[in-house]
C-alpha cells in the first residue's frame, strides 16, 4: 500500500519515498513526524490536493488551526473514491487544545471527522478526542522510523559519549518543563548538553541554571549534524509531559541511545521501564542493556514494516 499524506495548504514541499526512508539528505525533509507515514509506505507528502496521484491507495489529510483546506480536500478526496482519514499535524495536548479553542474550529472539527469518518492519532491520548468529535474508525498509529536501515544509523560506541543531551528547548511552553529538566542534569556533576534558540534572552535563563558543565549550541542545525550532536551524549533526557508523538525518542532511537523522562508515544513505546537518569550515566551494562532492549521494542512496533502493515489493515477497512 502507498500512502499519501496531505498538507492542504502547507508549506513544506512536495516529496516522495520510492525508496523508504532514503539517504540521509539535508536539503529535504526527514522521514520522521507524519512525512514518515509516507516514507514508511514509499508514498508521498503533499500540499496540493489536485497533486495527489491516482496510484496512492490512501490519504490522510493533516489538520491545522484553519480547517477549511482540509475540509475541502477531504471532499475531493472522497469524490475520487479514495480511502481518507484525518490526524492533527501539531498533535500535542496543550497544541490541540489552543486550536481548538475557537468555536469556529470546533464545529469544524466536528464537521471533518464526520466526513473522513477515520482519524489516524499519532498519540493514545487523541483517540477519544477524534471519537467523541464524530470520527467512528480511531486507531494510534505512533510515528515510524528507519530501525535497523544503516542509512539511519547516527549510533557511536559508549566511550565516545559523555554526559546528558536536554531533549527540549522550548521555555515558554509549561508542559515542556524545560527549565526543570535543565535544573535537574545541572546537578548531577556531567557534562549537559543544551540547544539555545532564544537569542541572548535564553542565554540569560541558561546561565542562571548555573550548571558547571553546561555546552550550550546557538540556534537550529541540520538534521543529520543535530543527530550527531545528540549522539556525542550517553543519554537524552526531557521532562516534557505534553504527550507529543516523540520526535525526540525517535531521533534517540536513531543516535542508539536512551531517551527518559518524557511522556511522549515514543517513549512510551520504545523506552519504557528504563532504568533511572543516574544508572543510565554511571552503569555501563545497564546503558548497554536499555540500548538493546528499547531498540527491539522499536523494531517490533516502530520499524518502517511494522507500520506500514498496520496503516494497510487499518486503511483496508475504510468506508469509501
Amino acid at each position: 500500500m502507498q500512502l499519501a499524506v496531505l498538507n492542504a495548504g502547507g508549506r513544506d514541499a512536495e516529496q516522495h519515498f520510492p525508496d523508504g526512508a532514503g539517504v540521509p539528505d539535508d536539503r529535504v525533509h526527514a522521514p520522521v513526524n507524519y512525512h514518515a507515514y509516507a516514507a514508511c509506505t514509499r508514498g508521498g507528502f503533499f500540499r496540493d490536493v489536485d497533486r495527489v496521484p491516482d496510484s496512492a491507495d490512501a490519504v490522510l489529510v493533516l489538520l491545522r488551526s484553519n480547517l477549511k483546506p482540509a475540509l475541502a480536500a477531504v471532499r475531493a478526496l472522497r469524490q475520487r473514491g479514495k480511502a481518507v482519514a484525518i490526524s492533527w499535524k501539531e498533535s500535542g495536548q496543550h497544541q490541540v487544545a489552543q486550536q481548538l479553542d475557537d468555536a469556529d474550529t470546533l464545529a469544524r472539527f466536528r464537521e471533518v471527522c464526520a466526513l473522513a469518518g477515520r482519524a489516524l492519532s499519532s498519540t493514545s491520548e487523541l483517540v477519544a478526542l477524534y471519537r467523541d468529535a464524530g470520527a467512528t474508525e480511531v486507531e494510534f498509529i505512533p510515528t515510524p522510523y528507519p530501525i535497523g536501515d544503516p542509512r539511519w544509523d547516527f549510533s557511536v560506541p559508549l566511550e565516545s559519549r559523555r554526559g546528558i543531551f536536554i531533549g527540549t528547548r522550548e521555555w515558554d511552553v509549561p508542559a515542556r518543563n524545560h527549565a526543570s529538566a535543565l535544573l535537574h542534569s545541572g546537578g548531577l556533576g556531567v557534562p549537559v548538553t543544551a540547544f539555545n534558540e532564544d537569542g541572548r534572552a535564553g542565554q540569560k535563563k541558561l546561565a542562571a541554571i548555573g550548571c558547571g558543565q553546561l555546552r550550550v549550541i546557538e540556534g537550529r542545525l541540520p538534521y543529520t549534524e543535530y543527530l550527531r550532536e545528540m549522539a556525542k551524549c550517553r543519554v537524552v533526557f526531557q521532562c516534557d509531559a505534553s504527550a507529543v508523538p516523540g520526535q525526540v525518542a525517535g531521533d534517540a532511537l536513531l543516535c542508539g541511545m536512551p531517551c527518559i523522562g518524557g511522556n511522549s508515544a515514543v517513549e512510551q513505546v520504545a523506552f519504557g521501564d528504563l532504568p533511572g537518569l543516574d544508572q543510565l550515566l554511571r552503569d555501563d551494562a545497564a546503558w548497554h542493556g536499555s540500548v538493546a532492549a528499547s531498540q527491539a521494542r522499536a523494531a517490533k512496533s516502530l520499524g518502517h514494516a511494522s507500520v506500514a502493515a498496520r496503516l494497510e489493515a487499518f486503511f483496508g477497512g475504510s468506508r469509501q
